[in-house]
């Protein structure tokens, strides 16, 4: 019997869960901004991918590349969620919330 795909399955599994608070904490400490450096170890990824002989490994780079993109999509959507005030907000920029929240509202209420 082969595991490779049960292993590369529950590796993805890892790799997503893993995914969505990093996103969380890196929009927090370094804010939107952080999408470059998602999209850059993407690229690492999908490069290392590419170059893998071995099949197991290789869907895993990919795996971790493709939820690495997707997490500079969220880096987006996490400042979004912050504006709503549905996550916390880094006190430290507090004034680029505000002035973020308030062109939200003004367009809400066109």
């Amino acid at each position: 019997m082969h595991f490779y795909g049960i292993l590369a399955g529950a590796a993805t599994f890892l790799i997503i869960g893993i995914s969505h608070p990093l996103v969380v904490k890196a929009e927090y400490y370094f804010g939107r901004i952080s999408w470059l450096g998602f999209f850059l170890a993407g690229l690492v990824f999908l490069i290392a991918s590419v170059l893998t002989i071995n099949n197991t490994l290789s869907t895993i780079w990919g795996a971790c590349a493709f939820s690495l993109f997707w997490g500079v999509k969220e880096v987006f959507d996490q400042e979004k969620r912050i504006i709503k005030g549905w996550f916390p907000e880094n006190p430290k920029r507090s004034a680029y919330y505000a002035a973020k929240r308030k062109k939200y509202y003004e367009k809400q209420n066109k």
